[in-house]
């Protein structure tokens, strides 16, 4: 941590030029004269007034306090806000839609469909905003494996968002970037350009839009940077399993740096994705997206990008630590000395920090792993019914993976204001444009092919739900995982629950016996049996109008209305 001699020398330094400064500068001149032939920006008519391709956090941090963006804080992090869009706004995402994708995108609510000439039209308006701005370029890679990884070039109208993508991609070594040609995919982000909504027919002046088959994307009037890695998700999960036979995964991973035994962490926002892989004593290969391929797990990231409402160094403090120079806070309040305040919700409870994953240290140096021995579905379970953790068979585990229940927790998305339960297919369904059908059986060859056992864990609500039961203790739920990823789980005797169809342990080390069987901890079994009956119906209902054409044995392995 730094101490306040090397906070003052840091925050000066900022506005130095020191001799690598001073290179970067020069080789910014040499890009600014050269940047239509080395980029392509001014064949796609971006007339900027300069422009700044994969500049250093220093560098970034300087100019995007220059602009007003943000400020730096006590511990040298960049803080910004993000104005009136504080989390990803999913009625304004869309995907373009051509004949070459027509048949494979799964149409819906999710996944809207958008005309060519619309996002033409926008794209070009984008372009023309960007005239005589600088513009902040970053060529990287998604995917840690290079033999399945994607060029991305990003092109932000911000530096602070440049920082965030540098942060977030996987970087290049100088060597890749002198031959890095030309991109498999480009995302133009350009948050100050508002959309005539009415003029389009769209939702606001926000616009999330991806053509799958120009290899191009859009992100318009959201300064949310979590618009921007999704971005990059939802075209992951589109390539990988149509070109590569990949399963892309809404996941954190980690493994045993001895063995080599890895672990999959499957969970929406707030299920504790990133709290939980994020173990000191084991080697984390990425917090939230990655793709299983035959020769094991990789990264689709170089960085995380977790949540901080209420964060605390004795409880996350890994995630902690890793808030400081070149890492990005969004929405955080600091106070006047530049102090983050994590308990602050004025702004929205969807705070969050970007950092590099080589700033958690017992982060993986190449961000790949082996084929996974475990499974964990993490669900925050607001009606307070499930069980902490439960083994799942084969096809309860393809039920579990496609229905993706858990609770959407508040600020995640806007106009949520408090817990909500929820149903996310394949715990990411706003970002996978494929059929479930499509992920599920990929899924289920993993699982036969590899033997890999699947555990469901409710990070959620015991003895009651939410507002009368309390949130189950972190330190019994690691306590749970470290069970099922060594095998202690497996020594634990079984009982099964009918209506949910689940396999429970009675017993684990260091966790109260009490707990295990949801229906004990209840003051009135009655009340809870009927808001069990209530939860099984919701699975049932959501199960039968989503997936109508799933195998009946999958189906059967879910929860069942007594």
């Amino acid at each position: 941590m730094l101490n306040d001699n090397n906070r003052d020398d840091m925050k000066k330094s900022v506005f130095m030029i020191d001799p690598s400064i001073a290179k970067t500068n020069q080789q910014e001149s040499t890009i600014h004269e050269n940047y239509s032939e080395n980029y392509g920006l001014s064949a796609l008519g971006i007339r900027a007034s300069s422009v700044r391709r994969n500049l250093s956090p220093t560098v970034l941090i300087e100019k995007a306090i220059r602009n007003g963006e943000g400020i730096l804080t006590d511990t040298g992090a960049l803080a910004v806000t993000t104005g009136k869009f504080t989390g990803r706004s999913p009625h304004d995402k869309y995907i373009v839609d051509t004949d070459g994708v027509h048949d494979v995108i799964n149409w819906g609510e999710v996944n809207r469909p958008i005309g060519r000439d619309v996002f033409n039209a926008i794209k070009e308006e984008m372009i023309a905003f960007l005239g005589g701005h600088e513009v902040y370029v970053f060529d990287g890679f998604a995917g840690a494996d290079p033999k399945y990884r994607r060029k991305f070039r990003v092109i932000n109208e911000l530096p602070s968002q440049n920082l965030f993508i540098r942060d977030l991609l996987v970087r290049p070594t100088a060597e890749e970037l002198h031959r890095f040609g030309e991109p498999d995919y480009t995302l133009l982000v350009a948050p100050g350009y508002k959309v005539n909504a009415k003029r389009y027919g769209i939702n606001s002046e926000a616009a999330i839009m991806i053509d799958y088959e120009a290899h191009f994307a859009i992100i318009a009037g959201s300064q949310y940077s979590g618009e921007i890695k999704k971005t990059v998700f939802s075209i992951m999960n589109y390539a990988m399993p149509v070109e590569e036979d990949v399963l892309p995964m809404h996941c954190s991973c980690n493994m045993d740096s001895k063995t080599g035994d890895t672990a999959v962490f499957f969970g929406l926002s707030g299920t504790g994705k990133t709290t939980l892989s994020a173990d000191p004593d084991r080697e984390l290969i990425g917090d939230d997206e990655h793709g299983w391929s035959g020769e094991g797990i990789f990264n689709f990231e170089g960085g995380c990008y977790a949540k901080c409402i209420d964060l605390e160094e004795s409880k996350e403090p890994e995630i902690y630590r890793a808030i400081h120079f070149g890492s990005v806070l969004e929405n955080v309040v600091t106070d006047e000395d530049h102090v983050p305040d994590y308990s602050d919700r004025s702004l929205t409870e969807n705070t969050r920090v970007g950092y590099p994953i080589e700033f958690i240290p017992n982060a993986s140096s190449n961000g790949r792993g082996g084929i996974p021995k475990v499974v964990l579905f993490l669900t925050a379970d607001a009606f307070g019914v499930l069980p902490p953790i439960s083994k799942l068979t084969r096809n309860a585990a393809i039920y579990h993976f496609v229905t993706g229940f858990t609770a959407k927790l508040a600020g995640t998305e806007r106009g949520v204001k408090e817990p909500q339960p929820t149903f996310s297919t394949l715990f990411g369904e706003p970002f996978m444009p494929l059929r479930a059908e499509d992920y599920a059986e990929m899924f289920g060859q993993r699982l036969d092919e590899y033997g890999t056992r699947v555990y469901l864990v409710n990070t959620g609500w015991s003895g009651g739900p939410f507002g009368t039961g309390s949130r189950i203790k972190l330190a019994y739920t690691r306590a749970m995982v470290t069970a099922a990823l060594n095998g202690d789980l497996e020594k634990s005797e079984f009982v099964h629950d009918d209506r949910f169809n689940l396999e429970i342990p009675v017993s684990i080390p260091d966790v109260p016996a009490e707990i295990m069987i949801p229906r004990n901890t209840w003051d009135d079994p009655n009340a809870y049996d009927e808001q069990a009956d209530k939860l099984a119906k919701m699975f049932t209902d959501n199960f039968a109008k989503k997936y109508p054409d799933m195998p009946k044995e999958i189906l059967e392995a879910g929860p069942a209305l007594r």
